[in-house]
């Protein structure tokens, strides 16, 4: 084995300032994540969150640059908490049944949401929050389910839309009970929507089996980042062509 090189000083100093940097702004990020559980959106201040934080106020605009920055910062982190509880939630599972993954999914969706409401209409409040790394690391996570329904002959419609209906009819779920009054919440409402969204998005019966050529032709644009025999111009005329088929059932 090659000798291991010296770390300088320098580095050492550089990773330590990171460090030391990252953590005020994880405790600051926490304690008003902890506040908006606690008290709602409208205790999330500055100085309020500064005090939770056992830091000085304009410590938070050093930090986050103004209270929006701090809020976006906490939907990342409602993001990256969903996700750790998605990955968990996987950990050591066999792979089931792709319909039932997606339910589970689902539901797994909608159970944080409403675990964690304030937190859940926070990370949902701004159109543009969709493009943070933990949101873009779940909706892969999703595709991957996505796509596996479509290798085994399963999906509806194509796997974009498939991705828009199941977080439209999550997200709506739990808005939409998050908005009514407890006394009026009906667990009928979540079990609807969900099987309406697994209506929605697949078949009843893998359409591989059948004579359809569509449901063949979903199949095969799925596993055709799988193979190698094609170029990449091939690959794209193909997708066209499969694309075409497919909508067209």
């Amino acid at each position: 084995m090659p000798p291991s090189q010296p770390v300088s000083a320098a580095a050492v100093d550089s990773d330590t300032a990171a460090t030391d940097r990252e953590q005020p702004r994880q405790r600051v990020i926490e304690a008003a994540a902890d506040l908006l559980a606690r008290e709602g959106r409208d205790a999330v201040t500055t100085r309020a969150v500064a005090v939770a934080a056992g830091l000085q106020p304009p410590a938070i605009y050093r930090l986050f640059g103004d209270k929006a920055g701090l809020l976006d910062a906490v939907a990342e982190y409602g993001f990256a908490s969903f996700l750790a509880a998605k990955e968990a939630k996987r950990a050591g599972q066999a792979p089931q049944d792709p319909v039932e993954d997606l339910r589970a999914g689902w539901d797994l969706a909608v159970e944080f949401g409403l675990a964690h409401p304030a937190l859940y209409s926070l990370m949902y409040s701004e159109p543009t929050r969709a493009a943070s790394a933990a949101f873009t690391t779940g909706m892969k996570i999703l595709m991957g389910r996505i796509r596996r329904l479509a290798a085994d002959g399963w999906l509806r419609v194509d796997e974009h839309l498939a991705a828009m209906l199941i977080h439209a009819t999550a997200r709506g779920a739990v808005l939409t009970w998050l908005s009514l009054p407890e006394d009026g919440r009906d667990p009928a409402l979540l079990t609807t929507m969900r099987e309406s969204m697994v209506t929605a998005v697949t078949n009843q019966e893998p359409a591989v089996q059948t004579a359809g050529p569509a449901g063949a032709a979903r199949a095969l644009i799925a596993a055709l980042p799988e193979q190698s025999a094609l170029s990449g111009a091939e690959q794209h005329l193909l997708r066209e062509w499969l694309g075409r088929i497919a909508s067209d059932g």
